[in-house]
């Protein structure tokens, strides 16, 4: 292994998920940092991995992250790790990774299991565009402002959220979000795994009248749903694109735009005319 940073996961729920390239890492690092001794001795016992391990949180992250960079800039191999998949994401690695490549230091990304990525290829919503919300503000007012933010995006939205918090979470969602397909990930990747699909507003319904479930939970959001075009409005569009091109690529801009077909928008840009 070059000297540098390694930035890897442990797995999200099943140890056997790890990959043999973050095995080989974790076993030729000089040192391991990670949030919890126990997450990664646990992992590190299984595969009979005996490098020494430092603890490096949020907490104590600006008395270690000076240790380990010095440790980066004398030539040696440092391997970050989260404890639930893929670091950096709602953590605060970054700033360690920042910090090596200002001073210098190599920087090697070691793909792993990764929450956000597990739930979007389960949860059967668009994944052409998404966009990750983290977690959102524990107070109810704060967090429907968080989520005013997201009302215009037409993006699948990807949050964290404390199970304790879920039902009112989904509430506020369904309030200020409005009627959209939502997914509930429960406990990804392990032995009591569960996804509930459904409208939003019904998934709100069903978590407040159950409470709160047991694990840790992903919430997957579809796109808002999109407005109806009328015909004079479909009409006004191929006009504008007419202007600028032939009937074809009108139909096909158009097409894109509002999600109408293709054909029948070239046969209605013929009937307006090259001039519309």
């Amino acid at each position: 292994m070059e000297p540098g940073l390694y930035v890897t996961a442990t797995p999200i729920g099943n140890l056997a998920d790890v990959t043999l390239r973050a095995l080989a890492v974790l076993r030729g690092a000089d040192i391991i940092a990670c949030e919890d001794t126990r997450v990664t001795a646990r992992l590190l016992a299984r595969h009979g991995i005996d490098t020494p391990l430092a603890v490096y949180h949020e907490h104590n992250a600006a008395r270690v992250r000076p240790v380990l960079l010095a440790r980066l800039a004398g030539g040696g191999r440092v391997a970050l790790v989260s404890d639930a998949g893929t670091p950096l994401i709602s953590d605060p690695g970054y700033r360690l990774v920042r910090e090596a490549r200002v001073q210098g230091s190599a920087v090697f990304p070691i793909p792993g299991p990764s929450a956000v990525m597990a739930a979007l290829s389960a949860a059967g919503l668009p994944t052409d565009r998404f966009l990750f919300g983290g977690f959102l503000p524990p107070r109810r007012a704060a967090r429907r402002a968080a989520l005013a933010e997201f009302v215009a995006i037409r993006a699948t939205l990807v949050f964290f959220e404390s199970a304790q918090r879920l039902p009112e979470t989904l509430a506020d969602m369904a309030a200020v979000l409005g009627s959209r397909e939502a997914v509930v990930c429960r406990e990804l990747t392990k032995l009591y795994e569960e996804f509930r699909r459904g409208p939003l507003t019904d998934l709100a319904v069903a978590y407040g009248a159950a409470g709160p479930p047991r694990g840790e939970v992903v919430v997957v959001l579809g796109p808002p749903e999109a407005e109806a075009v009328s015909d004079a409005d479909i009409d006004q569009l191929l006009r504008e694109a007419l202007v600028r091109s032939g009937p074809s690529e009108a139909a096909r801009d158009v097409a894109a735009a509002t999600g109408r077909s293709r054909r029948d928008l070239y046969r209605r840009a013929l009937a307006l005319g090259p001039r519309g």
